[in-house]
This record gives C-alpha cells, structure tokens and sequence, in this order.
C-alpha cells in the first residue's frame, strides 16, 4: 500500500510539473520575443543579452492602450453585470422553479451551445447594421450578452437544481413571494456560482477580439484585445510589439484570477456544474 500510494504520488506530481511546464512555454517565449530589439525576428526561447524592457512603454504608446483599456473597461461594464443578472434569474427559473415549457427553453439553450461563434459574426453584423449600431460599443456589448446567454443560463441552472426545495418551502412558510424567495433565499446561496460566472464572462469580455475588429472601425472603441490590430502594417507585423502587446493585454485578467481564484474553485467544489 505505502509503494503504491508513493508511485502515485509521485506520477501526480510529474503530471503536474509537466503540466506547468506546458502552460509557462508560451509564455515564456512572448517574454522573450517581447525583450528582443525592435526589428528583429524572434527565434526560440533564447534570452536576449540587453533585454529591451522599453519594447512594453512602445507598444503601450503604439497601440493607444490608454484609450482602450477605458473602452474595454465600459464593454466589460456592460456585458457582466446584464449578463449575470440575466443567467441567474434564468437559471433560477429553469432550476428550481420548473417554469412551464423550461424543458423546452433549456433545449433551445443548448442547442445555442453547439453553434460555432465565427458562424453567427456575419447575421451579427448585418442585425447591429440595420440597428444603427455599428461602430459603437453596443455593437459588441449586444452580441456578447446573447452569446454568453447559453452558458450562463447551463453554468446557474445547474446550481440552482441542486439547491434543496425545502429552502424554499421553509420559505414560503414564512411569508416569502417568488421575488423575495429569489433575492433573500436563493442569490445568497448562489455567490460561489455567480462570482464564478462573473469572472469567466469578464475574460470572455476582456479577450474578446473578433467581434470587436468586425463590429468597430474606431480602434479606440474596441477591446483591449483589439489592440493586437495595431501591429499589423501594410508590408508585415512588428512581432516584437505584438508580444509585448500581448503580455501587456494578458496581464489585467492573470491578475483577476489569481485574486478570485478561490471563489472560482469554492464554486466548483460545491458543485455549481453538476446536474
């Protein structure tokens, strides 16, 4: 038993450092290109001999990081919380209510959650279109809260089929309308899955990069994400920037989830993906 339970131990952990080593390599390759001089071509993961950190002050300059991070911030404003709202009073419905016809509606859903995103930009484009909303931020806020909606309202309703009816019964004992039920009993009890959530739809938001090139012109509209556009020039890429650029858009949502890490595995610990 001690053998066995030492040789799995010790196969986990070689697991887990080649899993490591597999997550860091690319980002230790951008690191590298991103220190090497400006008109070079980055090859391997050779560290430069005069690592030039000024490349991350010329592609925070180049790119208009400033004006864009301000316009990421609004888009973010806008999709997560309309988002989150809309998934758990969804979810709680389709989860713990059993609305009529809900079977139904979370068929429809999942079935939302087979389509390819690239094969709705283009019906997507021609709606915000005829909308009068392109070339603006609803042109990208829009979309995002439908598309997320699928997930959402799985990653919620999933929470809530587990919640025991007799909260709920307790509750309506007590005096409590649906509403009240929603709020008082059931959004407390669901914070693990809605911070979860909340952090999953920001980097969805954060990253999001094709929409925010087909729906908007104006590069100070767009994503951070949109940045990487700003490197691209009419005779080829300056690759240096582009991952400096890259590590400067990756940095804001690494350090959101170290933070929220832990409420993202306390949700999944309680089991807000079963059922």
């Amino acid at each position: 038993m001690n053998l066995s339970s030492r040789s799995e131990r010790l196969t986990g952990r070689i697991f887990l450092i080649a899993l490591v080593v597999v997550t860091l390599l690319p980002f230790l390759s951008m690191l590298s290109a991103a220190l090497q001089p400006r008109g070079t071509v980055p090859t391997g993961l050779a560290w430069p001999t005069d690592p030039q950190w000024g490349n991350f002050a010329d592609a925070f300059t180049a790119a208009n990081m400033g004006a864009l991070l301000k316009s990421s911030l609004l888009i973010v404003a806008g999709v997560v919380p309309i988002g989150v709202l809309i998934a758990t009073m969804a979810g709680f419905g389709l989860g713990h209510l059993r609305v009529p016809g809900g079977h139904i509606a979370f068929g429809l859903l999942l079935l939302g959650l087979t389509l390819p995103f690239e094969a709705v930009v283009t019906p997507m484009y021609y709606q915000m279109r005829d909308m009068g909303l392109l070339n603006t931020r609803w042109a990208i806020i829009l979309p995002l809260i439908g598309l997320y909606m699928p997930f959402a309202v799985f990653w919620m309703r999933a929470h809530f089929t587990n919640v025991p009816p007799e909260l709920s019964e307790a509750a309506r004992v007590d005096g409590s309308n649906t509403w009240q039920l929603f709020w008082r009993v059931h959004v407390p009890l669901a914070r693990p899955a809605i911070a979860s959530l909340t952090i999953l739809l920001f980097l969805w938001t954060w990253n999001q990069f094709l929409l925010a090139i087909v729906m908007v012109d104006d590069a100070t509209k767009r994503t951070m994400a949109g940045a990487l556009g700003a490197f691209q020039g009419q005779w080829g890429t300056d690759l240096v920037l582009l991952c400096a650029g890259s590590l400067l858009i990756l940095t804001p949502t690494l350090i959101v989830f170290l933070i929220f890490q832990r409420q993202f595995i306390k949700a999944l610990l309680q089991g807000s993906v079963k059922g």
